[in-house]
């Protein structure tokens, strides 16, 4: 055997390390292969669970008043872009139109089938105020259904198929199992593109969000838009775990953090809305808030930790009980409360007339503390209950607020120039919206407030159908909270 050697043996030497270069690179594609041969293929769970979502269309009629149609945010951003460019603002092309004359306006999200003769679940934005709702299946067929029922505090709604008979059904599963990382997918109608699918993983669960209390969301970072509102959110097992219901944005669509009901809240609400047209929650009557740092070191606790009570409401369960403001509530039949918000939906799902057993910190002392949760008032229950008597300051009766002067010493301590100090907050819009004892307000309704009479004033004009924006300085850090009527 002869070998011949290369003309230019340093060229040949040079010209072998791209071999080494191709034989990393196939190393990283086979890599790269093995690892996307471990991803989650959805196409089988997909085909499985299509035929249980629903898209849902709604029509309402409505009456321009003064040439504007009175649609709230979330209701525009339900509807196909279409009817959002010709009905949402001043700026539509149509936007004038006849005052006193009906304009049919149609919506559209998704939902899904819990029951073979035509239970379905979806959001109660998405069906608000609707006078003709049609449920489209998968295979095109188009009914119509009636709204069962609503819970507006979880933005639920439970609808019924007329005709229903022997429909699909999806698979319930267990919220209570989920965990941040799992996978999880979402079928649904995103910009009216029906059956659209998109994955992604669980963020977050248990997560607060401002404006509702009674809730504990799994946050996903799933691409969810409007008209997906109301559908399904599946894990790898094919079974429901969610109904996605919001995103935080700042454009109006999917920036990356969604957020759905979990389906253990949501199949309670659905079985007592079937079982007894209505909801009722376990209420405690206490009014919290976060435990801070300098909070957990003063009353003696290692780190920041449960929910700190700073008003208990007269006549309620927690009255009855002999809880008392500055207890700290750091566990719940058992389960550990880190932060003030997991306390509300464990109570809140807990039935009425049952005993609960907190552990309170009282004074250094760890104790136990029995309590027969009551019932949640209603905004019904509040709309017949007797007006509270007045008190000096009776211009805060409409935001059920009671307000003093800001003492001087307070001033100094915050570094606040103006405002007033809430006293009381009875059960109203402002305690709906936040607004607790020993808030100092600065603004009410984008108006600067610097005396009680100042106030006065500005409550005694405030609109009565319209939201309004209060800027309060709580614990040295400001914040604005909205007042809905």
């Amino acid at each position: 055997m002869s070998l011949s050697l290369p003309e230019n043996p340093s060229k040949s030497l040079s010209d072998s390390w791209p071999l080494s270069m191709l034989f990393a690179l196939a190393l990283m594609f086979s890599a790269v292969t093995a690892n996307a041969a471990n991803l989650p293929d959805f196409t089988g769970l997909v085909k499985d669970n299509a035929g249980a979502v629903v898209n849902i269309s709604t029509t309402q009629e409505i009456s321009r008043q003064g040439g504007q149609m009175p649609f709230s945010e979330r209701q525009l951003e339900e509807m196909p872009e279409f009817f959002r460019r010709f009905f949402g603002g001043p700026d539509s092309p149509f936007g004038g139109g006849t005052p006193g004359q009906p304009d049919s306006v149609q919506s559209m999200g998704s939902g899904f089938i819990v029951s073979k003769d035509g239970y379905v679940l979806t959001n109660n934005h998405v069906v608000e105020g609707a006078d003709e709702i049609l449920v489209r299946l998968s295979d095109r067929r188009e009914l119509s259904a009636e709204v069962v029922g609503t819970d507006p505090r979880s933005d639920l709604a439970v609808l019924k198929i007329s005709n229903g008979d022997d429909l699909p059904v999806v698979r319930i599963g267990d919220s209570e199992k989920l965990e941040p990382g799992e996978w999880v997918f979402a079928i649904g109608s995103p910009f009216g593109f029906d059956y659209t699918v998109t994955a992604g993983v669980v963020s977050a669960v248990g997560r607060a969000l401002p404006s509702e209390n009674y809730v504990p969301f799994i946050q996903t970072d799933v691409a969810i838009n409007p008209g997906n509102s109301g559908g399904p959110l599946f894990n790898l097992d094919g079974k429901v775990i969610g109904i996605n219901s919001q995103i935080y944005t700042r454009t109006g669509g999917f920036m990356g953090v969604s957020f759905a009901v979990p389906i253990n809240q949501a199949m309670n609400v659905f079985e007592q809305i079937r079982d007894q047209g209505s909801v009722s929650r376990g209420w405690l009557g206490v009014l919290i808030q976060e435990v801070s740092r300098d909070l957990a070191e003063s009353f003696g606790l290692s780190r920041p930790r449960g929910a700190l009570v700073a008003e208990v409401m007269p006549d309620s369960p927690a009255a009855g009980a002999d809880l008392k403001p500055g207890d700290i509530i750091l566990e719940f039949n058992g389960q550990n409360i880190n932060l003030s918000s997991d306390l509300p939906p464990r109570v809140g799902q807990t039935p009425v007339g049952e005993t609960a057993t907190l552990t309170v910190l009282r004074a250094g002392e760890r104790i136990k503390v029995d309590v027969t949760i009551g019932r949640l008032p209603s905004p019904d229950d509040r709309a017949g209950a007797p007006a509270p008597e007045p008190s000096e300051e009776p211009a805060a009766a409409p935001l059920g607020l009671s307000v003093k002067s800001l003492p001087s010493a307070l001033k100094q301590s915050a570094d606040i120039d103006h405002g007033v100090l809430v006293d009381q907050v009875a059960p109203g819009p402002a305690l709906d919206a936040g607004v607790r004892p020993n808030d100092v307000i600065t603004e009410l309704d984008r108006k600067e407030v610097r005396s009680v009479e100042d106030f006065r004033e500005i409550a005694s004009e405030l609109p009565e159908d319209k939201a309004i924006s209060v800027r309060v300085v709580r614990q040295g850090r400001a914040l604005y909270l909205v007042i809905k009527p």
